[in-house]
C-alpha cells in the first residue's frame, strides 16, 4: 500500500481507517431523536438521572462534590465533551490530526472571549470557569492561568505570543470604550476560518473534502447572521459581519438581508445550495418563524450536508468532525433540556431549541 509523508513520518491508509470507523461507531451510540422525544415528558430529576447512568456518569461522579444540581449537570456535560475532543484528537493520525488541530482552534477563540467578557462583567472566577471547554490548544492549565490574572487588561498580555493575540491586541481598545466584544469576536473567527482555508489549499492529501466542508460551514454561519439582521435596521457597516470564503459573497448576503420578501432570499438559497437540501427551512422563512427556528434549521442542513460529504469521503476529516459536531449538540440539547425544564418552560417550546 501506498504511503504517505506527515511530519516526517510515513504513515499508511490503516490508521485513517481506523480512526474513521471509530467514529462511526461512536456517532451510532449518540442520543437518537426519539430519546430526546421521551426526555421532553420527563420532569428534571428523571432527565438527571438519564444523565447521571449514561456515558457521563465519570465526569457526574468527579465533580459531585463540587457542585450539585443543574449545575452538576453543565459543568459534567461540559467536561465530558472536552475530554473526548481530547480524546479524539490524540487517536488521530497524519494529516486528519493537522486538519483537527486547526478546525478545534475555534475553541480557543470561545474561552478567550468567555474569559474577557466574564473579568469585564465582574464574573466569579468559578463561575467563568464553569462555561470554559478546554478542547482547542489552549489547555485547562493554561485557561486557569488566564482566569487567574486580575483584569482584561492582564488576560490580553497574558496571550501574547498566541495565534489570538494580534487580532485580540487590534480589537481590544475598541472592545473595551464600547464595552462590546462582538466585533473583536467577528474579526477573530474571520481569522479563523482564513486559516483553515489555508491549512486546506495547502496541497495536503485530504485537503479538498475538508475545504469543502468549511466553505459550507462559512455559508451557514453567514445565513444565520444574514437572518439576524433581517430582525431589525440594517447597519451601513453590515458587510463586516459577513466572512470570506463560502458560495454566497457577503455583498450579496447583505442585499438578501435587506428584502422585504422572502422569495428573493429563498431562490439565492435554492441556487447556492440546492433546493432538495433546504427541506422545512423554506415553509420556516415563509411563514416567518422565531429566529432561533430558522437558525436551528440552517444547523440542520448544516449538520445533513456534513453527513453526506464524509459518505462521499469515508476515511477523511469529515467523518471526524461529523461525530464531533453532534457529540457537541447533543450536550447543547442535554444542557437546553435540562435548563428548560428548571425554568419550568412549556415543552413544546424547549423543543423547538432542540438540534434533533
Amino acid at each position: 500500500m501506498t504511503s504517505i509523508s506527515v511530519a516526517g513520518s510515513a504513515i499508511g491508509p490503516a490508521p485513517y481507517i481506523y480512526v474513521t470507523t471509530r467514529m462511526r461507531v461512536r456517532k451510532s451510540k449518540l442520543l437518537p431523536r426519539e430519546e430526546y422525544l421521551r426526555m421532553l415528558n420527563m420532569s428534571l430529576p428523571e432527565i438527571t438521572r438519564i444523565i447521571e447512568e449514561s456515558q457521563y456518569k465519570a465526569e457526574i461522579d468527579e465533580l459531585s462534590q463540587s457542585f450539585s444540581g443543574i449545575d452538576l449537570v453543565e459543568v459534567a456535560l461540559s467536561w465530558n465533551l472536552a475530554k473526548e475532543y481530547q480524546k479524539i484528537l490524540a487517536i488521530t493520525p497524519g494529516r486528519l490530526r493537522m486538519f483537527l488541530q486547526t478546525y478545534l482552534r475555534s475553541w480557543d477563540i470561545q474561552n478567550v472571549l468567555t474569559i474577557l467578557r466574564g473579568k469585564s462583567q465582574g464574573m466569579r472566577v468559578g463561575k467563568i470557569k464553569e462555561i470554559l471547554i478546554p478542547a482547542g490548544s489552549l489547555d485547562r492549565i493554561t485557561l486557569d492561568r488566564l482566569l487567574a490574572e486580575e483584569s482584561p487588561e492582564r488576560v490580553l498580555e497574558a496571550l501574547k505570543g498566541r495565534r489570538l493575540y494580534p487580532v485580540i491586541e487590534k480589537e481590544f481598545p475598541a472592545a473595551q470604550e464600547s464595552g462590546s466584544y462582538a466585533h473583536m469576536e467577528n474579526e477573530l473567527y474571520k481569522a479563523y476560518y482564513a486559516d483553515l482555508i489555508e491549512t486546506a489549499q495547502a496541497g495536503v492529501k485530504g485537503g479538498r473534502a475538508f475545504l469543502e466542508y468549511i466553505r459550507l460551514e462559512i455559508d451557514i454561519r453567514n445565513l444565520q447572521a444574514a437572518f439576524r439582521l433581517r430582525q431589525g435596521p440594517i447597519p451601513e457597516d453590515a458587510w463586516e459581519m459577513f466572512i470570506e470564503g463560502g458560495e454566497v459573497k457577503p455583498g450579496e448576503l447583505v442585499r438578501l438581508a435587506a428584502a422585504e420578501a422572502p422569495d428573493e432570499l429563498i431562490e439565492t438559497l435554492q441556487q447556492r445550495i440546492g433546493a432538495e437540501t433546504l427541506g422545512g427551512l423554506i415553509d420556516q422563512i415563509r411563514g416567518d418563524a422565531p429566529i432561533h427556528e430558522i437558525e436551528n434549521a440552517l444547523t440542520h442542513l448544516r449538520l445533513d450536508k456534513m453527513t453526506r460529504i464524509s459518505k462521499r469521503h469515508v476515511h477523511s476529516i469529515v467523518t471526524i468532525l461529523d461525530y464531533l459536531e453532534r457529540k457537541r449538540f447533543e450536550v447543547i440539547n442535554l444542557r437546553a433540556l435540562a435548563r428548560g425544564k428548571e425554568s419550568n418552560l412549556p415543552t413544546e417550546r424547549i423543543q423547538s431549541y432542540l438540534v434533533i
